[in-house]
């Protein structure tokens, strides 16, 4: 690199906002730059990484004028691993900078603005991830086998040790599995592990390309003994997924006190990653659709009852409607071992290429909770009818943009009033931005 171009590839700049991925956001010469590392309010100086036509990409190199929001980041791997994007940033910080993300989607996209900004769930910042998926990988070159989330902007995996987001008891496994893993046969045809941490179990799902031999086995079964886990294996997609050792472990769960619920689950099925940030949002959820005894109510996406047993706990009848025959079976096994069959039932059906069908099956409903994946659900909000349709829609979102999309339809087509609207803080130090939304007619 020539001295002319080193000079045009870095600068100096102040951080304006953080964009919904953590990523500090600053103009330099009129053009938008996205400066990872930098903090609103921050003067830096940075180096260019990528130029595009209309955006450039940069990376902090020194922090010229700090933020009073600026901390020393707990990992010793961040920075380097891409679990975490945001533990230079002040917790309360980062929170306030994915509610600013919702508003100016809401604004921006949807053309909408909350009569009122809900407070914002929060929970432990720390060890809280009681789902994650851990790469595994064999680099001969490292001595053995890495265990971990990917890098940075990068599909290596990570070389750590330890994850301060994950529990304590789980963290202190990476170097075991790491150990273990190297020494077995099957070690570079194993590429992930799955986590889920229950109330009464931790149990680890292997992701295996070939069978795993006699002699790997037992290697499995005393690292299970000796830290108190139980191994699942999966050969192939996860349905395939079934326990191994030992085989007499309590089954995965997880509680709603608030509710008096115990909701089971498999390790291969989808529920929050974040136990006591989901408690909190359920009790919102409900509380802000206030289902009442005599009312039908209708959850969509509604998984394996995370919201429609709570729903049917309140004294309302609640159908929940799903995708997935494996999950509305799941539904169904949880209302009957939580005595709610009576009012809590289960449909099957594709929510994405029949919107107007599955509300036909649906039903009338007095009152809607929408907890969609992060395609959002515009087909749905456009089906439901002009007349006769629910009084009171709860939205529960993982992506702001579509959350902010359907929005739009909501008001400014069907009529609905945008009632209040706030951040779910699911995911500490990171950019993801869950949220939820009410919305009244």
């Amino acid at each position: 690199m020539t001295e002319a171009q080193r000079r045009a590839s870095t600068g100096e700049a102040t951080i304006e906002s953080i964009d919904h991925e953590g990523v500090g956001v600053a103009h330099v010469d009129g053009k938008v730059t996205f400066i990872e590392g930098g903090i609103t309010g921050e003067r830096v100086a940075f180096v260019r990484r990528r130029s595009r036509g209309n955006f450039d990409l940069g990376t902090v190199t020194e922090v010229l004028s700090e933020s009073s929001q600026r901390v020393r980041p707990r990992c010793e791997f961040f920075g380097t691993c891409g679990g975490c994007a945001m533990q230079h940033v002040e917790p309360a910080a980062q929170v306030a900078a994915k509610q600013r993300v919702l508003e100016d989607n809401l604004a921006r996209i949807g053309k909408v603005k909350p009569e009122n900004v809900l407070a914002p769930i929060q929970g432990p910042t720390w060890g809280y991830r009681h789902r994650a998926r851990l790469s595994v990988h064999y680099v001969a070159k490292k001595g053995g086998v890495l265990v971990g989330f990917r890098e940075r902007k990068s599909s290596f995996v990570a070389d750590i040790r330890s994850c301060e987001v994950l529990p304590p008891a789980v963290s202190k496994l990476i170097v075991p599995l790491r150990e273990m893993f190297t020494t077995m046969a099957l070690r570079e045809r194993l590429p992930q592990v799955e986590l889920a941490v229950g109330e009464r179990v931790t149990v680890l799902v292997l992701r295996h390309l070939e069978p795993v031999g006699e002699e790997d086995r037992a290697k499995l079964r005393a690292f299970a003994g000796r830290h108190g886990i139980q191994w699942w294996f999966q050969p192939k997609g996860p349905e395939t997924a079934h326990p191994f050792y030992p085989e007499d472990s309590p089954p995965l769960d997880y509680s709603l006190p608030e509710f008096g619920l115990a909701i089971g689950f498999r390790p291969t099925e989808f529920t929050q990653v974040n136990a006591a940030v989901n408690r909190t949002l359920v009790k919102r959820a409900v509380d802000l659709l206030d289902p009442r005894p005599g009312e039908r109510i209708g959850d969509l996406f509604c998984g394996l009852g995370n919201f429609t047993l709570a729903i049917a706990a309140r004294g309302a009848t609640v159908v929940g409607m799903e995708g997935a025959d494996t999950l509305t079976a799941r539904g169904e096994e949880n209302a009957r071992a939580n005595g709610l069959q009576d009012l809590a039932s289960f449909l099957t059906y594709d929510l994405y290429t029949d919107a107007p069908g599955a509300l036909a099956r649906l039903g009338p409903v007095d009152k809607l909770l929408i907890d969609p994946p992060r395609d959002g659900a515009m087909e749905i909000c456009k089906a439901l009818p002009d007349d006769g349709a629910p009084s009171r829609i709860v939205y529960v979102s993982c992506s702001p943009s579509t959350l902010s999309r359907d929005a739009g339809v909501l008001v400014n087509v069907k009529g609905y009033r945008l009632v209040a609207a706030g951040v779910v803080n699911m995911f500490p130090h990171t950019g993801h931005v869950e949220s939820i939304a009410v919305f009244s007619r």
